[in-house]
């Protein structure tokens, strides 16, 4: 069975691969063009994909043998998911309880860095500019007894939440399911708007679906508080971006950091430019423990459809 790596992946897991399918490895971390994946998959039943990865109508009817694409992690919105059971192609993902931990440490990262302002202050101290101690030099805030408001009460959002409470947070949530589980632990239930307005550090942590494009926006970001900070490690395209440049530009929140980006791996240039968001480039889970779990979820997905079997993670 021949199948299509279109990314580099851990070594291990290649090698698990090698053993078992004939495989045609692009090893690197740039990305193919889509020309390239369409050539490369035309004889191919397998094909090995990362969430980057856009794989469309064309990109699927350029598969004539296609028959798994298996997702190298949890998410598999990069695919049209209609088409590909329209042609009979299952799709898998790989979901890894390391990745919810990995991702909520890194949010949890980036509340405690936008709120002491470790990257402008990195900047500043590289550029030559640090002059010893001073009493208003780089001032942040301290966490303690502010609250975090979390859309998405998943297992990425209770994860976080868990980590909130242990650094004396006020942590409050919305979810269109109550969870009671989180909430026999100190984390209350609000309505969205009044998670949105009470919030001092607002995560968003929700799949995404079309009807959650823009969910966040002009409309909530000024409701919320002027001293607030926006989070997102979720997906790019559940804010509204130009219009968080904007509340970042009129001083409708104090400051954002994100993970993701709507138009990924694009970065608004306007936010680039802004002193008060720190931007890192989609790390959520990069860590060895959630990829290699990831990784090992491909693996038994293409291995259960090469035994006859339904893989274990199809989504479709």
């Amino acid at each position: 069975m021949r199948i299509v790596v279109t990314s580099r992946i851990p070594e291990e897991i290649i090698k698990a691969l090698e053993e078992n399918f004939d495989v045609d490895y692009h090893n690197s971390n740039t990305p193919l063009k889509k020309e390239e994946i369409m050539d490369k998959i035309k004889d191919a039943e397998g094909l090995v994909c990362p969430l980057s990865d856009k794989i469309d109508k064309e990109i699927i009817d350029g598969g004539e043998t296609l028959k798994i694409i298996a997702n190298y992690g949890a998410g598999f919105d990069n695919i049209d998911m209609e088409y590909a059971k329209e042609k009979g192609i299952v799709v898998t993902n790989a979901p890894a309880p390391s990745s919810a931990v990995s991702t909520a440490e890194l949010a949890f990262a980036l509340i405690l860095s936008a709120s002491r302002k470790l990257s402008q202050a990195e900047k500043n101290l590289r550029k030559g500019e640090f002059l010893g101690w001073r009493p208003t030099y780089f001032l942040g805030n301290q966490i303690k007894g502010k609250t975090l408001g979390i859309i998405g009460m998943g297992n990425i959002g209770k994860t976080l939440a868990k980590r909130a409470l242990a650094f004396e947070m006020n942590v409050i949530y919305y979810s269109r399911n109550r969870k009671e589980d989180i909430e026999s632990e100190g984390v209350v239930y609000k309505e969205k708007e009044d998670v949105i307005k009470e919030s001092d550090f607002l995560s968003i942590h929700t799949v995404f679906a079309p009807e959650l494009h823009h969910m966040i926006g002009k409309e909530e970001f000024d409701k919320m508080k002027s001293s607030a900070y926006f989070i997102n490690a979720a997906r790019g395209p559940l804010m509204n971006e130009s219009e968080l440049v904007e509340a970042l530009k009129e001083g409708a929140i104090q400051g954002a950091a994100l993970d993701v980006y709507e138009f990924e791996p694009k970065v608004s240039k306007e936010l680039l430019e802004l002193d008060n968001v720190t931007l890192i480039p989609h790390l959520g889970n990069a860590t060895v423990e959630a990829r290699m779990e990831m990784g090992r979820a491909c693996v038994d997905n293409l291995l259960d459809y090469k035994n006859g079997e339904t893989p274990r993670n199809k989504v479709n």
